[in-house]
């Protein structure tokens, strides 16, 4: 058996002209742990800044542990507390929903 993939991540950039914003959805793929957590930070905290929507699309998102969900949480967290910036969760998969729930975080992800 091989061992799942790690983590990677594809960009799409759009616009919704509805809302006049800049729209980024970040694709996730493969586990998010301790080890990469650091990946999607690094990505996402600089575009924070530059206002806008950002989606984090976990659809074909195999495994998260506890780092990769504080990395999230430290996302939105920092979303907003700017208040330039709307972060969401896109396509949850039971085990991220289970683990949000368990962390009673489901509300801070819903605004």
């Amino acid at each position: 058996m091989s061992p799942e993939p790690a983590f990677r991540y594809e960009l799409e950039k759009s616009r919704n002209e509805e809302l006049g914003v800049d729209v980024t959805t970040i694709h996730c793929h493969g586990r998010l742990t301790n080890d990469n957590a650091g990946q999607i930070k690094e990505l996402v905290k600089p575009m924070i800044g530059h206002g806008g929507h950002i989606v984090i699309d976990l659809a074909d998102l195999k495994y998260i542990d506890s780092s990769g969900l504080g990395a999230l949480v430290g996302l939105k967290v920092s979303a907003l507390n700017t208040g330039l910036c709307r972060l969401e969760l896109a396509n949850l998969t039971p085990r991220v929903k289970e683990l949000l729930s368990l962390a009673n975080l489901t509300k801070l992800f819903s605004s």
